[in-house]
């Protein structure tokens, strides 16, 4: 950005935090109540309508918060310059990078995920969307870009069908799970799920072992 200086931060107070994402989220709820905003609802988002802080002006906060913890930017630091972690240099703070590459194009979990959905009720794109986000606590944003795609697919291979709420105006389309798709979906969570099982404790143990645990396996709850 054109307002940041390219050099490095004399080392801080806040350079020596361990718990970065409660220290940023302290001052994030302060920059708010700067601006006059009500409080963050859970997982950091307002509760009562669009925040009136801008979010360039958010994101600027979130970089130079960044930079002033690590020494550099998002972009420019070594561990954090892949395009994994791209949404970090935009400054979308809320945006984990571990949850993304299981859903992302390619990750493998999104077309479980909608199908799973489907076995509740029928859903239009953007319950779809909405759903996601609330699945994964608003750590991963679902997009037009994704999810209309993703339903086009799914209803091409007969595992999905989706009806026009009003045929003439074709502005809502509501997808259902077929037999068929019931049928795949189960065969895919035998596949699946244990695989993320193993995941799952594969990286329980990596947490621990960063938060200075022993290296033997936590119990899995």
């Amino acid at each position: 950005m054109s307002d940041e200086k390219r050099e490095k931060p004399k080392r801080s107070s806040r350079r020596e935090q361990t718990d970065f994402w409660r220290a940023w989220r302290q001052e994030r709820r302060r920059l708010w109540e700067e601006m006059g905003d009500p409080p963050p609802g859970p997982h950091g988002r307002h509760q009562h309508g669009p925040p009136s802080f801008p979010p360039r002006k958010q994101a600027r906060h979130w970089r130079q918060f960044f930079h002033d913890f690590m020494g550099d930017w998002p972009e420019d630091h070594w561990a954090f310059s892949g395009r994994r972690f791209n949404p970090w240099r935009q400054g979308k703070d809320d945006f984990n990078p571990f949850v993304a590459s299981i859903l992302s194009k390619g990750g493998g979990l999104l077309p479980l995920l909608v199908l799973q959905m489907l076995t509740e009720k029928p859903r239009y794109g953007n319950e779809v969307m909405e759903h996601i986000a609330a699945a994964t606590k608003g750590q991963w944003m679902a997009n037009p870009g994704a999810i209309y795609p993703l339903m086009t697919m799914l209803e091409t291979q007969g595992l999905i069908s989706g009806e026009w709420e009003d045929p003439r105006k074709r502005t809502v389309r509501i997808y259902h799970l077929t037999e068929t798709g019931e049928q795949e979906l189960s065969r895919l969570i035998a596949i699946v799920r244990p695989k993320l099982e193993e995941a799952i404790e594969v990286m329980q143990q990596l947490a621990h072992n960063f938060n200075g645990g022993e290296s033997e396996p936590p119990e899995i709850v």
